[in-house]
């Protein structure tokens, strides 16, 4: 079974955030399960593409409305990370450092998807899924059953990801032309609210769209920024399929990024040691409970609330906890947080931008996981810190209600609260610190967190038979 995965990121290559990750671990699983899976997404001007060697295995010339523009198809030799990776090189468009922001950004993902069309046309390539993530691939679905360059690959299944449902990719009407020759009887597939909508269209055109939880599909049809109908409509099309995480490289146990390497075993004493050089590193008490937060200072995350929730737990709990913050974002939560750091030297760290190698470290480091997420299409952050023993403080919503249990629940092992607000969050931290002087419950609740099985071996096998059933569907129509 031959499996094209289209993105915009993709770990190690180019990453903003959990597509990356997801984009970066489902192909290699999913080769692993004995299908043939690989990555096309845009070339960047970055590390990984300048430290390693590629092949051009195509050239072409394709049209943007009346811009022609020149393209490539470059192979990574060795197939390193698990799965060919191709990237689509359009220079002066698809070949610049950064992945978003960029004034022509709709234009940079139309070409990128039209590109991989003629490539794949072109070259007489007949794939048996074409897999895309997120807005920035939404238009294949529609251009393969709608225009008229692509008749011959009309009936290949495609299957749609949604990792946020936030972000559509719309544009207007007035950008039609740069699409290729299309029905345009067909063209009320494209609109919605008097815009081209690629997340729509994909919604509606794909055999099959999946959402990152099953608790994130039920979601949407509330609250996905202008499609809550449109995802009521489409509720029985959709398919929750929990992300997992890449065990080989999220693996306490063998993680040659941390101080001290561990096991559920032994996990007390290696928490410990890593908590000490983390401490050290940042000037904090290893013998108090740490409690970090990893990820976007944005209002998705909550982020806003995470100084005056800090602040307030620091004063009802004075000289009782410590606070690490690893992030970058909105300018005024950095701002909010950076006075915190100031006004609480000794009780608070923050490092304003990412760092793999110091997020590993924090995971291994640290005692307690905040993550008082407004959205939460899935999560890979309470993924990553169950697998390092650290007790993930979750928002139940989306994708952390469906894979954190609450430990005063039968089988539980992390702290849930209901509502994105200082309160909930100091409540919460209070319950956490009063959780923590019990040695024993701790260990006991640690182990249970690092059995837990949130690889992709299990979610690999779900969307192998997604594809099954619609390969088998599709055969019979």
């Amino acid at each position: 079974m031959k499996i094209y995965h289209l993105s915009a990121e993709c770990y190690p290559v180019a990453k903003v955030g959990g597509l990356a990750d997801v984009v970066g671990a489902l192909p290699k699983y999913q080769n692993l399960a004995g299908l043939d899976a690989a990555v096309v997404m845009p070339f960047y001007d970055r590390k990984f593409t300048r430290e390693n060697e590629f092949d051009t295995v195509f050239q072409s010339a394709t049209l943007l409305g009346t811009r022609r523009l020149y393209f490539e198809i470059l192979k990574e030799k060795t197939d390193k990370l698990g799965f060919p990776l191709y990237l689509v090189k359009i220079p002066g468009l698809v070949d610049r450092e950064n992945i978003y922001s960029y004034p022509d950004e709709t234009e940079q993902f139309i070409a990128f998807q039209i590109a991989f069309l003629d490539w794949i046309s072109y070259s007489q390539q007949s794939p048996d899924i074409i897999h895309c993530h997120d807005h920035h691939s939404g238009l294949i679905p529609f251009l393969l059953k709608y225009s008229k360059l692509y008749t011959r690959l009309a009936d290949t299944p495609t299957v749609f990801t949604i990792h946020n449902g936030q972000y559509h990719g719309a544009f207007g009407w007035d950008k039609l032309a740069y699409l290729p020759e299309i029905d345009l009887s067909k063209t009320g597939l494209l609109d919605w609210a008097g815009g081209i909508n690629p997340l729509a269209s994909a919604v509606r055109c794909a055999f099959k769209y999946t959402t990152v939880s099953p608790s994130y599909l039920d979601e949407l049809s509330i609250s996905s920024n202008g499609l809550e109908y449109l995802f009521f409509l489409e509720r029985a099309r959709g398919v929750g399929i929990i992300n997992g995480i890449d065990t080989q490289v999220w693996n306490s146990a063998t993680d040659p990024m941390i101080v001290e390497k561990y096991t559920a075993i032994k996990v007390t004493s290696g928490k410990q040691k890593n908590k000490e050089a983390l401490c050290a590193r940042f000037n904090l008490d290893p013998s108090k409970p740490l409690i970090s937060f990893i990820g976007r200072l944005v209002l998705e995350k909550g982020a806003e609330l995470l100084a005056e929730a800090i602040e307030t737990c620091l004063k009802d709990y004075a000289g009782q906890v410590n606070f690490l913050i690893l992030g970058a974002g909105d300018e005024d939560i950095e701002k909010d947080l950076q006075e915190l750091k100031e006004n609480f030297p000794v009780d608070c760290n923050v490092y304003i931008g990412y760092n793999e190698e110091l997020a590993h470290q924090v995971y291994a480091g640290s005692d307690f996981l905040l993550m008082p997420s407004r959205v939460e299409p899935c999560g890979l952050n309470q993924l990553y810190s169950l697998r390092y023993g650290t007790m993930p403080v979750v928002r139940s919503t989306g994708g952390l209600k469906d894979t954190v249990i609450d430990f005063g629940d039968a089988g539980g092992y992390g702290i849930r609260f209901n509502n994105v607000s200082v309160a909930d969050i100091a409540y919460s931290v209070g319950r956490a610190l009063a959780l923590y002087p019990d040695t024993k419950q701790m260990q006991t609740l640690r182990k249970r967190m690092m059995a837990l099985d949130f690889s992709w071996d299990a979610s690999a096998k779900q969307y192998i038979e997604l594809y099954k059933g619609i390969i088998s569907t599709t055969a019979t129509t």
